[in-house]
């Protein structure tokens, strides 16, 4: 009797799953395996609002499998070890996996292919799992390894023929193999790094990620392309977690919304493009998680007090104040959000964007490397965006995206009090009434923090 190794990473579910369907059509036996993987620990990656979407995650996947006649396989360990180890307790001649991005991904990948051969086994990796258009797929003419514009790296991505998207397996026979227990989101964090997740985590898994998406679907992706950018409507899908642990196909997310079509459809699977777009920049260029993907001669300020405002929310800007806040509390943050308090670290206060970056991989519980880092580098003007001096000025975005201050009254109560849209400009309240709110005074004033910027940022 056949055995195959289905090896999970960031692809926690049933459908669409080319790598358990190749298994499943392959061999009379599979093995769902998820390593909890020693190598991550320590990492900055294991952070607790991650741990718990993750631990959330396993578990439905092991429901889903239960539901099918199997379950899923946890190991701890180092990921090469395990995987082999398990391949040999069960006589599997295939461990099948998916194509990751990252350099840790591919020294993985290359490590578990020499141990697997040396072992007369042989290692399959699955393009498609993870991306809609898989790296390299598409390359721009000449010798460039990919796309460093977006705009024509969206028109060839727009063309590349689609694979149909794949139904759940209605059966997965598993044999006989040990596994230990489904871990919990402390068990997955160091324990010097532990901490409560944030109280408005939403829930990990599969089967939660499938009513997103399918209320999503329902009427809010309508006016996606009108809304997307209003902070108070909360106009967004929210499947950046999904899409992050692949508890959703990002190739289904497509098809599904192209189907219901119309302008919002063709706004949000333009953003899922950008999204394939970074992990092909990635994938080409594995250093960009940690250096400057375009250098611009920056020296950065080392400010860890005005830093530790911005981390806290108490910048004295209301909208910046506000994100950083809904992060804290949420494990996420809007989009447009994103980009103002990331522009406000990196060129108003001129600090490093790997240290901004850093914050946001331990908050967000959709931080994905390639997204995060390039996204980082994009607002920061040294990554793919050619208007490298570009400035958001938070005070201007939030009369623009949230225009009746409803927004930061959310996040910042001690504003609430304040009507209308002077919320946006709190500090020219007198003295006597700032003291009464508690809301800090700005950390600085924008037309000189620009002016700093521009002088020492080179083209």
């Amino acid at each position: 009797m056949s055995v195959a190794v289905v090896l999970f990473t960031a692809d926690l579910r049933l459908h669409d799953n080319p790598v358990l369907h190749a298994a499943v059509g392959e061999a009379d036996e599979v093995v769902p395996l998820f390593v909890v993987d020693s190598g991550v620990r320590g990492t900055g990656f294991a952070v607790p609002n991650r741990a718990a979407f993750l631990a959330d995650s396993l578990a439905a996947l092991d429901a889903g499998l239960r539901a099918r006649g199997g379950r899923l396989v946890v190991r701890r360990g180092g990921v090469v070890e395990e995987t082999c180890r398990v391949a040999a307790e069960t006589g599997a001649r295939t461990v099948h996996t998916a194509a990751g991005v990252s350099g840790y991904a591919d020294r993985r990948e290359g490590a578990l292919r020499a141990a697997l051969q040396s072992d007369g086994r042989d290692l399959r990796v699955h393009d498609g799992s993870q991306t809609i258009v898989p790296p390299g797929t598409v390359l721009p003419t000449g010798r460039k390894d990919h796309f460093a514009v977006f705009s024509a790296y969206f028109r060839r991505w727009a063309d590349v023929p689609r694979r149909p998207v794949l139904a759940a397996p209605r059966r997965v026979r598993v044999p006989g193999v040990a596994g230990d227990d489904l871990p919990d989101a402390r068990s997955l964090v160091p324990r010097a790094a532990w901490e409560a997740p944030a109280p408005g985590l939403p829930r990990g898994g599969e089967d939660a990620a499938r009513r997103r998406l399918a209320a999503w679907l329902r009427g809010p992706l309508d006016a996606y392309a009108d809304r997307h950018d209003d902070l108070a409507a909360d106009a967004t899908s929210r499947l950046s977690a999904d899409l992050h642990f692949g508890c959703l196909s990002a190739a289904e997310v497509r098809d599904r919304a192209e189907r219901r079509g119309g302008p919002g459809a063709e706004a949000y699977v333009r953003q899922l493009a950008w999204r394939d777009f970074h992990h092909q920049v990635l994938a080409a260029r594995p250093d960009a998680a940690r250096r400057d993907y375009r250098t611009r001669g920056d020296r950065w300020r080392s400010d860890e007090r005005a830093a530790d405002a911005w981390r806290e929310g108490r910048t004295g800007y209301p909208l910046v104040d506000a994100a950083m806040r809904q992060l804290r509390h949420e494990g996420w943050m809007h989009n447009r959000a994103r980009l103002v308090t990331a522009c406000f670290l990196t060129k108003y206060l001129y600090v490093d964007w790997r240290v901004g970056a850093a914050h946001f991989l331990r908050h967000l519980v959709d931080g994905d490397l390639a997204n995060n880092q390039m996204n980082w580098q994009w607002i920061a003007g040294t990554g793919t965006d050619s208007r490298f001096n570009r400035l958001l000025d938070p005070v201007a975005q939030a009369r623009r995206y949230d225009p009746a201050g409803e927004y930061v009254r959310r996040w910042v109560p001690e504003l609430a009090g304040v009507t209308g849209a002077g919320v946006h400009r709190p500090w020219r309240l007198p003295d006597g009434e700032r003291a009464a709110t508690g809301y800090p005074p700005p950390l600085l004033d924008l037309r000189p923090a620009a002016d700093r910027f521009m002088a020492h940022r080179k083209p």
